[in-house]
C-alpha cells in the first residue's frame, strides 16, 4: 500500500513538474484497464502520438493530455518484483517454443501471473520460452518449470536448461533450489 501511495505521488509530481503524460499501472493503476503494462503501452509511440488528446481512453492519469514528440509518456507503477526467467529447449524449431509460451501465459488461459514468448536465440542455436513471472508467490519457478517441461515432452523436445535474468528474492526459492532449475 505504501508503494502505491508513493507511485501515485511521484506520478502526480512528475506530470506537473516535468509536463509529461504519466500513466499509472499495476497496483498503482487508477483504472482497471491499465493494470497490465502491455495494455498501457498498446500501440506504442505511434498510437500515443495519434490518440493523445483525441481519445478519452488515452488520457493520462497525470500531466498534460497533449503529445510531446521528445518526451513521449512515462508509466509509473507499484508491483511485486518481476522475475525474468527463460527456459531453453533442445530444438531449432521456434514454433515449438511459441506454442509452449502461448499455452503457459496467463493471457491465453495458462498459468496465472505469467507472461511468455517463444523466441529463437541464434547464439545458442536453440528456441527459448522467455517468461516474466509477475508474482512468484502465485506461480513460482517449480510450477513454471514443470509445466514447460511437460509441454516440451509432449512436443518430443527436451529442456536444455533454464536461466534467471537479474535479481531474485530469496523466498522465490522456497520450493526449489537453483540447481533443480
Amino acid at each position: 500500500e505504501e508503494c502505491v501511495i508513493l507511485a501515485r505521488r511521484f506520478g502526480e509530481t512528475a506530470g506537473r513538474l516535468l509536463g509529461i503524460p504519466i500513466y499509472l499501472y499495476a497496483e498503482a493503476a487508477a483504472r482497471p484497464e491499465r493494470r497490465i503494462l502491455a495494455d498501457v503501452r498498446k500501440g506504442e509511440y505511434e498510437a500515443l502520438r495519434d490518440e493523445l488528446g483525441k481519445n478519452p481512453a488515452r488520457e493520462p492519469d497525470f500531466g498534460p493530455n497533449t503529445f510531446n514528440m521528445k518526451s513521449g509518456a512515462t508509466a509509473v507503477g507499484a508491483r511485486k518484483p518481476l522475475i525474468a526467467y527463460n527456459i531453453y529447449l533442445k530444438t531449432t524449431d521456434v514454433a515449438v517454443a511459441r506454442k509452449i509460451a502461448k499455452a503457459v501465459r496467463e493471457s491465453s488461459g495458462g498459468l496465472p501471473k505469467v507472461q511468455a514468448l517463444g523466441l529463437w536465440i541464434p547464439e545458442r542455436n536453440m528456441a527459448q520460452v522467455s517468461m516474466n513471472l509477475l508474482d512468484y508467490q502465485t506461480t513460482g519457478f517449480k510450477e513454471v518449470f514443470k509445466e514447460v517441461g511437460k509441454r516440451a515432452k509432449k512436443a518430443e523436445v527436451e529442456v536444455a536448461e533454464s536461466e534467471l535474468i537479474g535479481l531474485v528474492p530469496r523466498d522465490a526459492f522456497a520450493e526449489v533450489s537453483p540447481e533443480q532449475l
